[in-house]
């Protein structure tokens, strides 16, 4: 069986946290929370770096493959991308 990625691991807890609370924007210490709790084998840095660089649309690109599966909206606070 195949290990989750660190992104899809950060989107599905993205999807759950957003589905429960019925809202579209997200905080990444909820994130980071929520990945901890199910007990994450990816470190925080590496979800903050997805969640504000590698898959943020309006974040610089600093990397060498990025995504579009979010948008920061405010300080901290996030949307998921659908």
């Amino acid at each position: 069986m195949r290990k989750s990625t660190a992104r899809e691991e950060i989107l599905s807890a993205v999807k759950i946290i957003t589905k429960e609370r019925g809202e579209e924007h997200f905080s990444l210490s909820e994130v980071l929370e929520y990945m901890k709790s199910k007990e994450t084998t990816y470190k925080a840095s590496t979800i903050r770096t997805h969640i504000t660089s590698k898959c943020c649309t309006n974040a610089p690109n600093h990397h060498g493959t990025v995504f579009n599966d979010y948008e920061r909206i405010g300080k901290g606070l996030y949307r998921l991308i659908h």
